[in-house]
């Protein structure tokens, strides 16, 4: 459709809107968590199976891609004008996970057409799951160091090695993965390959996080035949695919961890409520402790602050060629953020917030603790803070190396 304002906008806001009235489910509106775990990439049940099925079919989960793979093929001004009108009646986006916060975009600007026209689609419809084979238990802030190997055998790839914190991975059905195709040279012999889960050889164990939770794996393959037709990029050439592919990771995760993403936390107001409810007001209606009080008040202002930071960005990178390394500056304020969000929330709880399960305690009094453990990994998860910095300092100000 066309990218111009006025009245074609306007028409299409009429169709967007006159579409979800008519598909979007009703009982989703009164249960927004049911939609959370299609767009955190996970699986529907029910009524927000069939939210999944409906926009994949139209291709809205993904508004911007183009339709020849299935995508939406709208104008940024009326993908724009879609996610309002979303907004409007409750409805979150049902299409989401790796393949599209990451995988999705960097295939389209990489990909051979072949690639695109076989893996866009289902990505599209959510009709499979991508996992990240990036960390290695030896490599992780220094990712171009990483070891599994990956030989050419003449009709196809041999793979052995293994990967960490592989998000998902027991349950996705495709791996992008960073393997070495030359241990002669350290990023220049890196190559980018794409492993169907299911072959023999690949193997998942699931990790237990101090929250309680598995949502990462380790990930081991041993003898693993890859078709050489899952090369993605020229052979060695992985490593510039792997740093545009953690540009669009630290794009999508910034936007959630600054916006009070699912799973992530409260947003400010509902901080602002559990002080209320916790801590309590003095004669004049304030919050019964100064210092609290005030903490949380610059928190307001860092997050909103951050919040039109992130729309600019997003702003200029549509009017360029996506993100850039600016995302760095990104991701790291929105896991300062985000963990500064659950260390308030937790303390205005008091002797609330150091349940971990058991009678006297609400459930969403637990939730909160197990929230605020999980977001110690905001700064770990998608770039450690530090290795942002690091970027934000080369990349972005052009500092020199330090002597």
């Amino acid at each position: 459709m066309a990218d111009f304002g006025g009245g074609e906008l306007d028409a299409f806001r009429g169709e967007a809107k006159a579409w979800l009235e008519e598909n979007f489910p009703a009982s989703l509106k009164k249960d927004p968590n049911a939609q959370l775990a299609a767009m955190m990439g996970g699986r529907s049940e029910g009524d927000a199976a069939l939210w999944q099925q409906r926009m994949g079919e139209k291709g809205w989960g993904t508004p911007t891609w183009p339709k020849a793979y299935g995508g939406g093929g709208l104008s940024r001004p009326e993908a724009r004008v879609l996610a309002e009108e979303m907004a409007k009646i409750g409805a979150r986006n049902p299409i989401g996970g790796m393949g599209v916060m990451m995988f999705g975009p960097t295939l389209l600007e990489v990909g051979t057409e072949e690639q695109k026209q076989r893996h866009i689609p289902p990505i599209v419809k959510a009709e499979l799951r991508w996992c990240q084979g990036y960390s290695e238990p030896g490599s992780g802030s220094d990712l171009a160091s990483l070891q599994t190997k990956c030989e050419d055998k003449g009709d196809h790839w041999l793979i052995n090695g293994s990967k960490i914190w592989t998000s998902g991975a027991n349950f996705a059905d495709w791996c992008f993965c960073l393997v070495r195709t030359d241990t002669t040279k350290k990023h220049e012999g890196i190559s980018f390959v794409l492993i169907d889960m299911k072959t023999p050889g690949v193997e998942t164990r699931p990790i237990l996080l101090i929250n309680g939770t598995s949502p990462f794996c380790e990930t081991f393959f041993t003898d693993v035949k890859v078709p050489k037709e899952n090369l993605m990029g020229p052979l060695n050439g992985g490593w510039s695919i792997a740093k545009r592919l953690l540009q669009f990771e630290r794009d999508n995760i910034s936007t959630g961890l600054g916006g009070g993403g699912a799973g992530l936390g409260a947003a400010p107001s509902g901080v602002v409520a559990l002080a209320k409810k916790y801590v309590g007001l003095d004669e004049t209606g304030r919050l019964d402790d100064a210092d609290l009080r005030k903490r949380i008040i610059d928190h307001t202002m860092e997050t909103r602050a951050f919040q039109l930071t992130v729309q600019r960005a997003a702003l200029e990178a549509k009017s360029n060629q996506g993100p850039s390394a600016a995302t760095s500056i990104m991701k790291y304020a929105g896991a300062k953020i985000a963990q500064d969000r659950t260390e308030l929330s937790i303390e205005a709880m008091g002797a609330s917030g150091l349940g971990w399960e058991g009678e006297g305690f609400e459930p969403d009094e637990l939730a909160a603790v197990r929230g605020w453990l999980r977001a110690k990994a905001n700064s770990i998860e998608g770039g450690t803070s530090e290795v942002n910095l690091n970027v934000v300092s080369k990349r972005v100000l052009g500092l020199p190396d330090p002597k």
